[in-house]
Parts: C-alpha cells; structure tokens; sequence
C-alpha cells in the first residue's frame, strides 16, 4: 500500500480565494477517485494586526480599496463563486475578523481524533463568506467546533485563555519564512508548489506528477 499524497494548504479564513481554491481543489480529487490523499490546512493570516474584535466588513474593505471599487470587487467574486457554487454575500453588519482564533481551533482540528479538519474550515469558510458571522468571536467559534463533534464548552474556554496561539503564530511565521506571502498556497506531496486559487486542471497537472504513470492509471478506475 502506498501512502496518501499529501496536500497541505496554507490559507486565511476570510480570503475568499481560499474558498474557491478549495473548492476547485475538490473538483481535481473528484477526477482521482482512486486517489488517496490527505488534506492538511495550515495558518495564514492576510491581517495579522486586525483588532481581535474586528472591524465592519463593508467600512474595512472600502478603507482598503475606496468605496466604489469596493463594491465592484464583491460584485466580481460573487460572480466567480457562483460557478464555484460559493454563494458569496456581506450581508449588513458582517465584520471583518482577527482570524487568529479560527486558526487555533483549525489547529486543535488536526490533532483531535474523529474531528474532520477539512468539515470544519468548510463551515468556518461558508460562515464567514456565505452568511456573514463573526468567525474571530470564540463563542461563534465554539458553535462551529459543536458541529464537527468537538466540545463546545471547553473550545471556548481554551479560545478566551489564549491556548496555542503561541504555537499558531509561530506556524504563520513559519510559512512566511518559507517563503509564503499571499494564499491559498498549495504543496503537492512536499514537491510542487501551487500558488493562488488554480484551476482544476493545474491540480491535476500537480497531481500526476508526484504520482506517475502506474498511481495514475490505477487512480483512473
């Protein structure tokens, strides 16, 4: 038996090409159905110095860009999530998190049995960039760890003492150092380095290279 390719993925919670390049990720392995992989997400954060409150989405995104353009670059992702099944929306009110938090549940995710990793920064996407919650609130947070069968009351507590943000700080610095400055950033079985949200094409590409011609053709089946 050979092992997994493994596909580990470095990304912000509210960067929404995260979100497609996940997405788009799935659309490739769906072509491998033979395949076998293991998907591993990392931290990233695209704002590291967001109050850990946050701020209003909207106001947050129109001091970055100006008010008109703003609009023009929700309008164009809404677009190309649609043909990526993402219904992307900032709905009144939404903010724009810290999303530090975040990474430390993720991370907690990967070293808890039975949890689902890949479930849950699915619904931490889809809360942040379909229906607008505050994904840097821990109780927010806890509710989703809830729904992966992490326990809630202890997801919180953690959260608010702080525990493993230390650990997490030092993964984003570790992806920086390597070389790492915008995402989503793809690594293919440690060989080939996919930066940006890419096509499914491109992961297939990625794909069959690390595995060769024999794992290719049994994955076919």
């Amino acid at each position: 038996m050979s092992k997994p390719v493994s596909i580990q993925v470095v990304s912000d919670i509210v960067c929404p090409w995260c979100y497609v390049g996940k997405k788009r990720l799935e659309q490739a392995l769906a072509q491998r159905p033979g395949l076998e992989v293991e998907v591993t997400w990392f931290p990233f954060q695209l704002s590291p110095d967001m109050p850990r409150e946050g701020k209003d989405r909207r106001e947050h995104y129109a001091g970055i860009f100006g008010t008109e353009r703003a609009a023009q670059i929700m309008e164009r992702m809404k677009e190309t999530g649609a043909a990526e099944g993402i219904p992307f929306d900032t709905p009144p009110g939404a903010r724009s998190p810290n999303t530090l938090s975040a990474h430390v549940l993720l991370y907690w995710a990967s070293r808890t049995a039975g949890v689902d990793q890949g479930a849950l920064v699915e619904k931490l996407f889809a809360a942040h960039h379909v229906r607008g919650e505050d994904v840097g609130s821990p109780y927010v947070l806890a509710g989703i760890a809830s729904e992966v069968g992490m326990n809630a009351a202890e997801v919180l507590k953690a959260l608010q003492d702080g525990t493993d943000e230390d650990v997490v700080r030092a993964l984003i610095d570790q992806a920086r150092q390597a070389g790492v400055s915008g995402v989503p950033f793809f690594i293919i079985d440690g060989q080939v380095g996919l930066s940006g949200a890419q096509p499914p094409e491109a992961f297939l590409q990625a794909l069959d290279e690390v595995t060769g011609p024999g794992d290719r053709a049994s994955a076919a089946h």
